[in-house]
């Protein structure tokens, strides 16, 4: 259904009442989502039961409303291809989700706005300094150089026994090839968004709102210049220290200080979000920013042909003059800029109690948490080259194609963060077992209060079941922890400075021998490079196979629901196009006399939310709402507070007029409630005590007769054909026929 509302018009009839789904981040297929399968289930479970043919196919929908479902798993993905594009842009994207987990605390937009951009800026450099690390380093200055490396390399050997500046200028493609490709590909997927526009008037005046409405390009267009600009002054400041090192001429200090005026002015733009975020309307900042990257192209290819004309002789030996030094000072800077996030967080923290999801610092680990996957891919990539060209010759035999002393320091942080937040998981496991047990208890009596004896380990998988889902809200601690640990991972990168290695230091102040140490740092390089090939196997397999998507695509989909705010390498947002998209198909439908009935599953219900927000007054009271498996206020309001809150909620019941319910499980790990329970009768009259309704599961757990196996514990999984959805849908019906705001005029 996602492929326009054109093709659907002429099906449409008027005086209906429409029930539009949207699935979640399961990637179902149509037939799915609108229950259409030719067979039915009818006893037994997943692993082996008994089916029969659909009887009720030819018939019109019991419920009285007219099923039509809204697809959009392929939209974050769609291809192999752009699926594996995902993984390598992940730590982008993580970056870009930071910049919308700010607190809703008034006063810290800009600064956190700010902190984060220049965090993506320094991801950026990374990129280039890692393909510079493989081009320049480890080929143009050190593999060029030994014989036993390019023995039997023909394809490598022809650039032997040049001058060192024909190398460095010859490779440098390379590492500028690679920027120009990301700026390719963050260039093409959102010309495919630009036909589905959202409506101008009539929006709320909450942030929720503005997610998916098409005024982002502008913003992300300029962040592109800024990024492209600092890519090539980047390569550019390595090819000049590579040339000053063995001292700097006129020309070499000219073009540095030029090169050093772009990094500057791209970092106070990106300092000042009144100014790079005004209006789209304004093309003077679009003018300064493509001068930027115009003059950033311009010096590198200044600068290559300076290394490539200059008489001067060269440093000989050795790693490439500046390269590791400028990798330290990356990694020094990316740690003050943590550093300064986590005090803004803290400082600006709404101090009552469980006003703060994640302590506050929601950004904090997701950018931590993407600056250390950054460099662990950056890492990864400098170590497995290394060990190609090495061909496991020790570097005393003449080749020293090793990686530098800060990329041994970041696989060495990222070990130890790793094994200590797999350390304090399993400690939060065993004492949270008991508290997560008496509730799960607690909540299996109630529902269950005289099973039969039979019963008994049905009861325990229930019991077991819900204890597992409440371990979600165990994993805020876990991230802080990953989150904080991964910055300090990265400050221990400094270390470098002094010339020491991990083992040096920790044989001496820990007395644990050198060698095990680094046989730790290798073990934890090739482990790295095995998660990576599971990403990418993931990918695939993703994109392929539906079950395997419904775990592992979870992270793209909610990942690229926020538009590019930070990163513009990070994918593409496609709420800019799913959300005007069901605005567009909900008005029209409306406008053709239909009341609608929005049904969303999961993620699908944050869609709905974004959605809702942007239809007209008009649309809005002709609108019902059905929410189940919602992560709406157990995930993203503690992910998002400043974009998801009482507020917004509210606001949705209202432009619906209340006609909303949203039904969950005690056994699911990720949807809930929407609003809390606070654990007293609710005012009279507060339409919001009526909107969330528990859904006991399993239905029961007695094998019924006739059956083999007792009723599933459904957990997160759609509820469309459970008979409380059902009731929920007739009365959610019956609400828009009998309204009389709902009532075509």
């Amino acid at each position: 259904m996602a492929d326009g509302s054109a093709r659907l018009s002429g099906a449409d009839t008027s005086g209906e009442i429409v029930e539009l789904r949207v699935h979640g981040v399961s990637g179902a297929s149509v037939d799915q989502v609108l229950s259409l399968e030719q067979t039915t289930q009818v006893a037994g479970d997943r692993s082996g039961g008994f089916v029969r043919l659909r009887s009720d196919l030819p018939k019109a929908d019991p419920r009285g409303v007219t099923l039509e479902a809204y697809r959009w798993g392929d939209l974050p993905s769609g291809s192999v291809a752009q699926t594996l594009a995902l993984v390598f842009l992940l730590p982008f994207m993580l970056v870009n989700v930071a910049v919308w987990m700010r607190p809703a605390q008034p006063g810290t937009e800009a600064v956190v706005k700010s902190l984060c951009r220049l965090l993506a800026l320094t991801l950026t450099v990374l990129y280039v300094l890692a393909i510079v690390g493989v081009a320049l380093d480890l080929v143009a200055w050190k593999c060029l150089t030994a014989p036993r490396c390019l023995a039997g390399r023909s394809w490598l050997s022809w650039l032997s026994g040049q001058p060192v500046g024909l190398r460095l200028a010859v490779l440098a493609v390379l590492p500028a090839a690679a920027i120009g490709l990301i700026w390719r590909i963050s260039t093409r997927p959102g010309r495919s968004f630009e036909a589905f526009r959202g409506p101008d008037e009539n929006l709320s005046g909450h942030r929720l709102s503005t997610v998916g409405k098409w005024d982002a390009e502008p913003l992300v267009g300029r962040l592109r210049s800024v990024h492209v600009a600092t890519a090539f002054a980047t390569l550019s400041l390595v090819l000049l220290a590579a040339r000053a090192g063995d001292g700097a001429s006129v020309v070499t200090v000219a073009l540095a200080v030029a090169t050093g005026v772009v990094l500057a002015t791209g970092v106070v733009l990106l300092c000042t979000p009144p100014l790079i975020d005004r209006s789209p309307a304004d093309r003077r900042l679009d003018a300064i920013t493509s001068t930027l990257r115009a003059t950033a192209l311009l010096l590198t290819t200044l600068v290559a042909t300076h290394v490539l004309t200059s008489s001067a002789p060269w440093h000989d030996g050795g790693d490439l003059p500046g390269y590791d030094t400028t990798l330290t000072w990356l990694f020094t800077t990316q740690t003050g800029l943590l550093v300064a996030l986590g005090v803004v967080l803290l400082c600006r923290r709404d101090r009552r109690r469980g006003a703060s999801p994640l302590f506050g610092l929601g950004a904090l680990v997701i950018a931590g948490t993407a600056i250390t996957m950054a460099v662990v891919y950056s890492a990864e990539l400098i170590y497995r080259v290394a060990d190609y060209l090495d061909r496991d010759v020790p570097t005393a035999e003449g080749i020293a194609t090793g990686p530098p002393r800060a990329y041994t320091w970041a696989i060495f942080g990222f070990l130890r963060t790793v094994l200590v937040t797999l350390l304090v998981a399993g400690l939060v496991v065993v004492v949270s077992r008991p508290r997560r047990a008496r509730a799960a208890a607690a909540v299996v009596a109630g529902d269950y209060p005289d099973p039969p004896a039979e019963a008994g380990p049905r009861l325990r998988q229930v019991r077991a079941a819900i204890a597992r889902a409440r371990f979600t809200e165990r994993l805020v601690l876990l991230a802080v922890v990953f989150g904080c640990l991964a910055g300090i991972g990265t400050a221990t990168t400094t270390l470098g400075l002094l010339g020491l290695f991990p083992g040096d230091v920790v044989e001496r102040y820990a007395r644990v021998p050198a060698d095990a140490v680094t046989f730790g740092i290798a073990f934890g390089s090739w482990a790295i490079a095995a998660a990576l090939l599971g990403l990418l196997l993931g990918g695939i397999f993703a994109y392929r196979t539906v079950p395997f998507r419904r775990h592992v695509g979870v992270i793209w989909d909610l990942g690229t629901f926020w538009p590019r705010a930070a990163h513009p390498f990070a994918p593409p947002c496609y709420a800019e196009r799913a959300v005007p998209e069901l605005t567009r198909r909900i008005t029209y439908l409306v406008e053709r006399g239909n009341a609608v009935l929005l049904s969303g599953h999961s993620h699908g219900s944050v869609l709905l939310a974004a959605t809702v927000l942007q239809l007209p007054p008009s649309i809005g009271s002709r609108v019902a709402l059905l929410t189940h498996g919602s992560p709406l206020r157990r995930l993203y309001a503690r992910l998002f507070p400043a974009y998801i809150d009482d507020a917004v909620l509210h606001e949705i019941g209202n432009r619906v007029g209340w006609r909303w319910v949203n039904l969950w499980r005690d056994t699911d790990p990720i949807g809930g409630r929407i609003f809390p329970d606070l654990g007293a009768p609710a005012p009279d009259g507060d339409p919001a005590a009526m909107v969330d309704r528990r859904q006991r599961d399993p239905r029961d757990v007695v094998t019924p007769p006739g059956d083999s196996v007792p009723p599933p514990i459904e957990g997160h999984w759609p509820c469309e054909s459970d008979e409380q959805f059902v009731h929920a849908v007739r009365e959610l019906a019956q609400r828009l026929r009998h309204d009389p705001r709902t009532t075509p005029t």
